[in-house]
């Protein structure tokens, strides 16, 4: 079986605590959801042969379109080869500033787009994904002399899984990526957490807050209804124990190593909560 993995640096990336979440997957579920798809690691991980992902950002998501078409994925690897060829500091902010005429920049070719997200991924500072309220990207330069964009074959492993596999592609809200969730399908949480003090959360220009919190926690009540199984990823806070209350709460520890402070990294208290109870 072919195993991929996330082919971005992602704020609230998974990896670390993979061995926690697989403890609690369900054993057998229909689609697999993932709303707030971000890196995508638990996705990797299991490797689902029909799933529905999405995020919110945009312009991640259209990496993941682009590397699922085989036209495009070819005239974006040419476009990452350009990239890395003609990496500097001076070229990286040549490239991060594209998005500052708002009408060039909306006329860039998809693939072109896609390219520039993983090569700014690679070459930013602490792989950040931070956009001002202007919806520019504005991490700083990370001092790198050589990008590796590819990371080996992993990129074309992650083609072949898109490809090979019914996986759609959504950029929307998280209730409306959910809609068509079923009986046993299996939905995993992972939104932008819980808390102004711990992680940086710019991940699209609109931001996640208490009332976002709120509304997904009534989503969860009503995917629970529908007899879906849910898990639901976020930080150990009264918030969230109080809104999933009625649920399985488990306490993990993780360590988090993006932060746009890095006082602020570090481990942390971090939540996973089932709708459903797991055996050992």
């Amino acid at each position: 079986m072919l195993k991929g993995k996330p082919f971005v640096k992602w704020a609230g990336g998974k990896r670390q605590i993979m061995k926690d979440i697989k403890k609690y997957i369900p054993d057998n579920y229909s689609t697999y959801y993932e709303p707030f798809v971000g890196g995508g690691a638990v996705f990797f991980e299991l490797a689902p042969k029909k799933a529905v992902l999405n995020d919110y950002n945009k312009e991640l998501m259209n990496v993941f379109e682009c590397i699922k078409d085989e036209v495009r994925f070819e005239k974006m690897c040419n476009e990452l080869n350009h990239h890395e060829a003609n990496h500097s500091e001076e070229y990286y902010y040549k490239i991060r500033d594209l998005d500052r005429d708002k009408k060039k920049f909306n006329k860039l070719v998809d693939y072109k787009r896609a390219a520039r997200t993983i090569y700014l991924n690679k070459a930013c500072f602490n792989g950040l994904y931070r956009v001002n309220s202007k919806n520019e990207f504005n991490v700083p330069y990370g001092k790198k002399e050589k990008v590796n964009t590819y990371e080996g074959q992993n990129l074309g492993i992650v083609h072949c899984i898109l490809n090979f596999n019914d996986i759609e592609l959504l950029s929307t809200d998280f209730e409306e990526a959910v809609k068509n969730a079923k009986k046993d399908d299996f939905i995993y949480f992972d939104p932008p957490y819980d808390s102004d003090t711990s992680t940086f959360n710019s991940y699209t220009e609109d931001g996640f807050g208490k009332e976002e919190q709120v509304r997904l926690s009534e989503l969860f009540e009503k995917l629970d209804k529908k007899g879906c199984y849910i898990m639901l990823s976020n930080h150990n806070t009264k918030l969230i124990r109080d809104l999933y209350k009625n649920y399985n709460i488990n306490v993990i520890k993780a360590k988090r190593n993006i932060n746009a402070n890095g006082k602020k990294r570090g481990n942390v208290e971090e939540v996973l909560i089932t709708n459903y109870k797991k055996e050992d």
